[in-house]
């Protein structure tokens, strides 16, 4: 049973990540390149700076190296939902395809919201003011604190909303809406971005941000549609052995 479940979720990561590498090559990866020029004041001569055809390599390098990251990334993804919703189904709120998408949530909530609370994220030219092994240990810390975070949530919904289903969405939202304050205001700078401008930073994490909802979101989508068409051969598999014999 749990290998359906695992096999339905490296196909929906593997369809995710397809429209994730390919957001990569066309959108995140000319946005760093514009960012990492403006951050070293070369502007729009930074590809001749190297070189015409070694920059034409090196870009085609990077696109290739970002599609693939972006596939395994998604597959790595789908297969830890697939594996997590087999075992959590049940304590989930919603009904039907709504408890995917319940565990999507919590899967962004945990692995990127709640640590970027902290640790936002840092655009290219950044000056780092923690060493990479410190800021890892943070980042796992903090994943581990989103598990526990979206957890709370949840049992918080499904107390509250016994009583009423705006109640539980209050419920579930006040941990989060008080993690993300308490975060933010206790924890120092971990990097700056003293070259660029505020509002080109707010833009650049904007879009990892949402980049990220959206891969959750297409891969709890695309589970979903999977699992209903299996469901659907299952039910009509029965009546079309029985029409030979009739």
């Amino acid at each position: 049973m749990i290998h359906d479940y695992l096999q339905r979720g490296v196909a929906a990561g593997l369809v995710a990540g397809l429209a994730y590498g390919l957001y990569m090559v066309l959108v995140a990866n000319p946005l760093g390149g514009y960012v990492e020029a403006a951050a070293s004041g070369h502007g729009g001569e930074h590809a001749h700076a190297h070189g015409h055809a070694g920059y034409v390599v090196s870009e085609t390098t990077t696109a290739a190296v970002s599609a693939a990251s972006g596939v395994l990334w998604a597959i790595f993804l789908g297969g830890v939902f697939a594996v997590a919703f087999y075992f959590l189904e049940p304590a989930l709120p919603g009904r039907g395809d709504l408890k995917a998408y319940v565990l999507a949530g919590a899967g962004f909530l945990s692995v990127s919201l709640t640590p970027w609370f902290a640790l936002p994220p840092a655009a290219p030219g950044a000056v780092h003011q923690y060493a990479i092994d410190t800021r890892l240990a943070a980042y796992l810390g903090l994943v581990v604190a989103g598990i526990a975070l979206s957890a709370v949530a949840i049992r918080a919904y499904n107390r509250f909303a016994q009583r009423h289903v705006g109640l539980g969405i209050l419920a579930a939202a006040a941990p989060i809406l008080a993690t993300a304050v308490v975060l933010s205001i206790l924890t120092p700078t971990v990097a700056t971005h003293p070259t660029l401008p505020a509002d080109l930073v707010a833009a650049y994490r904007g879009l990892v941000v949402l980049s990220q909802a959206a891969l959750w979101l297409l891969i709890a989508g695309t589970f979903t549609r999977l699992q209903r068409w299996n469901s659907t051969d299952r039910s009509a598999r029965p009546a079309g052995e029985t029409l030979p014999n009739s």
